[in-house]
């Protein structure tokens, strides 16, 4: 919870000053930075099969469903080769039965049997790979999505792994990458919720998916990724739109926020000079400062401290001795 602030002005010996009461709060901070919109996950689909390029239903930019056929390969060869194993496993078969008949007539011998017996297992795994190899020879789409980029065309010829097409999901994969400083990521947790500002939709909500333990090594910067579950990749947006983001924290620690007007200085240690009344008295005093931006000065403090009284204007017109 915040802490109030009570202001009251003052007059003594013709010296006018404000004078506030601080008291101990959480620390609390805003973070806001400019992110990129960029895809969480990305896929680049490939044949398992070799052959030439005969369909690709799908190209850049363009939808496509689950389990949808988006590309295929002549599969002419590779039926023929099925067709072949086939033929041999059949052939294998019955020179199982065979040898089983030789060996009743006592003209063949057990060792012939396990051979043959060998020999159908062997066409009947090379068979298994044929039939593999035919259903690989297809690509369909894993989710529901689209093309991000094509790497190849039709005719070409198409080894085992090469990249056929990029692609993205369409469900919880749009994220907004933001980079933050070390002191900044300390602050964030996992499935915090984040304010996300885009030109072409305004306002949504996010929530943080991934945060790095190791800086980029370009700026020293941490990238978190800030998760948009709800937006759909129909939403008339694209990656690398800018966003605004906006990350409202509160952490453990706590502090005195006093208004920035109130610090007189920083002394050699580091420490801020402010004015503090005690009772009817005033005197210089000095805290470590837990941080310092342009409106609030933080001090450090602890959960059962008392208020404080704090001079925050007018502090150049008193005359007190030594700081």
């Amino acid at each position: 919870m915040l802490g109030m602030i009570i202001s009251t002005s003052f007059s003594a010996l013709s010296q006018s000053y404000d004078l506030e009461q601080i008291i101990v709060e959480p620390y609390a901070d805003t973070i806001k930075r400019t992110g990129k919109l960029d895809f969480k996950r990305t896929l680049k689909v490939s044949f398992k099969s070799s052959g030439y390029l005969a369909k690709l239903l799908v190209d850049e930019g363009q939808y496509f469903e689950n389990k949808q056929l988006i590309a295929s390969l002549d599969t002419t060869e590779l039926i023929q080769n099925k067709n072949s194993t086939y033929a041999q496993l059949l052939q294998a078969k019955r020179d199982v039965n065979r040898q089983k008949t030789l060996i009743e007539s006592g003209v063949s011998s057990e060792q012939e049997l396990d051979v043959a017996v060998t020999l159908v297992e062997t066409t009947r795994s090379a068979y298994q790979v044929a039939f593999y190899n035919l259903e690989k020879a297809k690509i369909f789409a894993p989710f529901s999505g689209v093309v991000l980029n094509r790497y190849t065309e039709l005719g070409e010829l198409q080894s085992p792994g090469r990249e056929v097409l990029k692609i993205a999901a369409l469900d919880r994969n749009w994220v907004v990458k933001v980079a933050l400083t070390g002191s900044e990521v300390s602050q964030v947790r996992l499935g915090q919720k984040v304010n996300i500002t885009l030109q072409s939709l305004g306002a949504v909500i996010g929530e943080v998916s991934k945060i790095p333990v190791i800086a980029n090594t370009d700026g020293n910067m941490f990238i978190i990724e800030v998760l948009l579950p709800n937006l759909s990749l129909k939403s008339g947006i694209v990656a690398g739109q800018i966003a605004e983001v906006v990350i409202d924290f509160t952490s453990d620690n706590f502090v005195y926020r006093l208004p920035i007007s109130a610090l007189i200085s920083i002394d050699d240690s580091g420490k801020a000079v402010v004015i503090k009344q005690t009772g009817q008295q005033l005197s210089y005093q000095h805290y470590d400062i837990y941080r310092l931006d342009n409106q609030y000065l933080y001090l450090f403090a602890s959960v059962d401290d008392q208020p404080m009284q704090i001079v925050t204007n007018g502090w150049q017109h008193l005359s007190l001795g030594k700081k």
